[in-house]
């Protein structure tokens, strides 16, 4: 389709900008806290910084210049390398997820960043375009989707502005948070404590380079020695702290989409640097919600979907396929089901057996056996009361004890048709839903405690990256024996290849 072309002039300059943003802590020491230094090391230091950022910037020009792409009927073909020269061939049918970023710099000069995302794995696992134009990345994308439809030619601007806005009706938009909803996401993300490392940060560079802390020595003890100044700055600092938080999750999570139409999920966010990520309904290979203590306290949720395909928004490879990590309860179990109308989550799911409790509260514990150790050797004195290593250890015992209780009737779990689902945990509680058809192992597992007590867990396998292992533990034996035979069903629903 096309010859071999260079990637976008600009990537030079990002890469050097990215570049100069990793050496900032060796640029700020040595050119501006040691600006007057007549240090010998320092010195050769900033000679040495000076001599690999020119290496660096000659290189990036050199590779720049060295590597290409194109694109033919089929596949990309990129060509790269300065020292060692690299061809890759990713076909279009490994595409599997489109995500888009732009930063302050993106914006700035009207390009973006774009990386066609397969299930391949290793180095060679994605396509990425750094910087590309706005037009550029259209065309790629149209050019990819239109031969996942069986079209050999790529449609003009005209069809192309027809088809997106035809995209555009078809897209139904799930879920944009509303004020509330950042005011409760800045409190269960505790993005207000932002602010702590933020002032030491800033207190630790002042105080190198102006003494700040001997010349207001003695302005401190006056100021701690009265109790109304602590309670005005501490007040004042709790305040600015909830607002910085709330600025710092309205930047970060104000600008949210979630919307999808018949065959992807979209999801768009971003005031200062943009993301647009889509991800494939047939590669969704389960759904899980999580939700921490402070999320249940708040009636919030986040549901995460676990794909198939190599799923990642810039560096949040942790956070790529959650839909929204502050979603409210039941609008997380709806969305669930108008986003995949396949996928059915069940309220009511089977309790653990009693027997599960005796097992889980008797079986050794080797944080506290360690704990107990350590503090039995050190023996340390709390308050001066010389036994304190024995109370720690009990109190220990106890909040094992009871974290066990607490995980124990948090356990649930149901077959559901075609459907498993489990709920585990109690710090952090994750709901696990599943297909048969989306499962690629299974097992059933027995300890001894278990085989006199007639329990047994169950695990799952499902792909994804990494692959994805669930399990649920304790559960009566013959349940877990209908598990397996619910399993092998799964051979009159799968076609193998």
């Amino acid at each position: 389709m096309t010859d071999h072309k260079h990637y976008h002039p600009l990537i030079i300059l990002f890469e050097i900008v990215s570049m100069i943003k990793g050496s900032i802590i060796f640029i700020i020491y040595l050119f501006v806290i040691n600006f007057n230094s007549d240090s010998t090391f320092i010195k050769y230091g900033k000679w040495a910084l000076i001599v690999s950022l020119l290496i660096s910037v000659l290189y990036y020009i050199v590779y720049w210049f060295s590597s290409t792409y194109k694109l033919d009927e089929t596949s990309f073909h990129i060509h790269k390398g300065v020292f060692t020269k690299s061809k890759q061939t990713i076909p279009y049918t490994k595409v599997q997820n489109v995500n888009r970023h732009r930063t302050i710099l993106h914006k700035i000069f009207k390009v973006t960043s774009l990386k066609f995302e397969t299930a391949m794995s290793g180095s060679e696992s994605a396509v990425e375009f750094k910087v590309i134009s706005l037009a550029e990345a259209e065309k790629l994308e149209q050019f990819i989707k239109s031969f996942k439809e069986n079209k050999n030619d790529l449609v003009t601007n005209e069809e192309t502005v027809v088809e997106n806005e035809q995209i555009i009706n078809r897209k139904i938009i799930h879920f944009t948070p509303t004020k509330k909803d950042i005011v409760k996401a800045s409190f269960t993300s505790l993005s207000f404590l932002v602010l702590i490392p933020v002032l030491g940060t800033i207190y630790n560079y002042a105080n190198d380079i102006f003494n700040i802390e001997d010349d207001a020595k003695g302005l401190f003890l006056q100021f701690i020695t009265s109790v109304w100044v602590i309670a005005i700055v501490g007040t004042i600092f709790i305040i600015i702290a909830i607002v910085v938080g709330m600025i710092y999750t309205f930047i970060k999570y104000g600008k949210y989409e979630i919307s999808s139409d018949e065959e992807r999920i979209y999801i768009t966010k971003g005031y200062i640097e943009e993301t647009a990520f889509a991800i494939s309904k047939a590669k969704v290979q389960a759904i899980e919600v999580k939700q921490t203590i402070m999320k249940r306290l708040l009636g919030l949720a986040e549901v995460k979907l676990i794909s198939a395909g190599n799923a990642t928004l810039d560096s949040e490879n942790l956070q790529v396929n959650t839909l929204y990590p502050f979603l409210p309860v039941k609008r997380a179990y709806e969305m669930v089901s108008e986003i995949l109308p396949s996928y059915e989550v069940t309220e009511t799911m089977n309790l653990l057996p009693k027997k599960a409790l005796w097992l889980r509260i008797l079986a050794p514990s080797w944080i506290w056996i360690i704990v107990t150790g350590l503090l039995a050797y050190f023996q340390p004195e709390v308050f001066h009361i010389e036994t304190a290593w024995i109370i720690l250890s009990v109190l220990l015992l106890i909040f094992v004890t009871i974290y066990r209780y607490l995980e124990y009737k948090h356990t649930r779990y149901v077959l559901n048709g075609q459907f498993i689902q489990f709920k585990s945990g109690y710090f952090t509680t994750t709901l696990f839903l599943s297909k048969r058809e989306k499962i690629i192992e299974a097992a059933v597992v027995r300890n001894v405690l278990q085989k006199k007590l007639g329990l047994s867990s169950i695990q799952t396998v499902n792909r994804g990256k990494p692959v994805h292992h669930a399990q649920i533990k304790d559960i009566p034996f013959d349940e877990a024996v209908s598990f397996y035979r619910w399993y092998l069903e799964r051979g009159k629903e799968v076609e193998i290849k």
